[in-house]
């Protein structure tokens, strides 16, 4: 298993310098790659990824800056290319209308990744030395373990970071213990199946108004003017610090469902879909705060290293079914509690939903076909009795002070 460590970096003004130049050069290679494949596949050629890299052998020729920077960095550059271009095909081959790759700005071309070598890190001391960069000081705040593949520095505003990527064997053990079932949503972030609620702390709405005063204060600037560079600069330091507060909160929630349970039970949601479905230009926008996806690869991750058992079931009906009866109840999305025509039972939506998907990830794939009953239509002959039991909320502070932070680093 492949794990990144990300450490803030503390270059001086010349080796700012020479990663800036750095930056620029591969995001000329990066440009000048991609308009020579779009030029082949209008002239009826098909471009190979080792053809560009064969290319840049006699760019470097054509073009003697770009010796100034570690070959193996340049080959990672073809490499991200031609990594986009399949994505977009594959984006392509589901049927979603797509356009063509863009070219880099220097604003969206941050990172230079050292694969596999052009690096040596110096625990003692805290440094890690980049060939044609120097030595580069980072803060250590906690140790990483593992075989180094790679390392990669990358720019946020004007700040600097490095990302260790170490390769770790996993030899965990599965742990036996308490299992839950977790539903996830927009009222509240989190539902679990013990009852537990946690809110959605909707970073990026409470920035929202502060978002757009700064986007029109870009708007009044003419581009590219050291007001209008400035005023950008504030507008990243918002969305940085959304990002921190955003990983910060879903690092620290899924630790502490890892630590919890042996075994954790969710959907296999699909979130791209889920965005496209909805209309609301407001419900996408929340989607995307919310960031399932990425607590699900933390949880995913986490529970790899620590011997949890993470289980994905189907979610169809997870929240139209009855926890109680198995009764296919159906219900708006503005409906947010769950009564049952048949046997009664009312409780929270998101709670019903939770207990549904604890009980299928514990059992056998639910089958819609196979579940339907005779007597009732709609009704599901698997059912166990649910007993209701009372919500505990845990605010989002709660859930933020669950560890300490890596101390600031001050320069001796």
């Amino acid at each position: 298993m492949l794990i990144s460590y990300k450490y803030r970096a503390y270059p001086d003004a010349i080796t700012r310098t020479r990663l800036n130049t750095a930056l620029d050069t591969c995001r000329w290679l990066y440009n000048t790659l991609l308009e020579e494949c779009t030029t082949a596949r209008e002239a009826g050629v098909a471009p190979t990824m080792r053809g560009m890299q064969a290319r840049i052998v006699t760019l470097k020729e054509e073009n003697p800056f770009l010796k100034d920077v570690y070959s193996k960095v340049l080959q990672m550059v073809n490499y991200t290319l031609w990594s986009n271009l399949r994505a977009l095909s594959q984006t392509k081959k589901k049927g979603r209308k797509i356009g063509k790759l863009r070219f880099k700005s220097a604003s969206r071309y941050r990172t230079l990744n050292y694969n596999q070598s052009g690096f040596k890190i110096n625990r003692e001391y805290s440094t890690i030395t980049f060939s044609k960069i120097g030595a580069i000081p980072f803060r250590m705040h906690r140790p990483y373990s593992g075989d180094v593949k790679g390392v990669l520095i990358t720019r946020s505003g004007d700040r600097w970071y490095v990302i260790v990527q170490a390769e770790q064997t996993v030899s965990a053990s599965k742990r036996e213990g308490r299992s839950v079932g977790i539903d996830v949503g927009l009222n509240s972030f989190v539902v679990d199946s013990d009852g537990t609620v946690i809110e959605n702390p909707r970073f990026y709405e409470r920035s929202l108004d502060r978002i757009k005063k700064l986007q029109q204060s870009i708007a009044r600037k003419k581009r590219l003017s050291q007001n209008w560079k400035k005023a950008k600069y504030r507008l990243e330091k918002v969305y940085e610090h959304i990002t921190n507060q955003k990983n910060d909160f879903l690092h620290k929630l899924s630790r502490q469902y890892v630590d919890t349970y042996a075994t954790i039970c969710v959907e296999d949601l699909n979130i791209k879909y889920l965005k496209e479905k909805d209309k609301s230009r407001g419900l996408r926008r929340s989607i995307h705060d919310a960031s399932w996806g990425r607590f699900y690869s933390y949880l995913a991750y986490k529970a790899e290293s620590a011997g949890t058992t993470v289980i994905q079931i189907d979610p169809r009906d997870t929240t139209q079914m009855c926890s109680n009866c198995g009764s296919i109840v159906k219900k708006s999305l503005s409906e947010r509690v769950h009564e049952c025509p048949y046997c009664g039972f009312v409780a929270d939506r998101d709670y019903n939903a939770a207990v549904n998907i604890h009980r299928v990830g514990m059992e056998q794939p639910f089958e819609p076909v196979e579940m339907q009953s005779i007597s009732q239509p709609g009704k599901s002959s698997i059912s166990r009795a649910v007993e209701m039991i009372p919500l505990h909320h845990i605010s989002v502070m709660q859930v933020l002070s669950m560890k300490q932070e890596a101390p600031p680093f001050r320069a001796g």
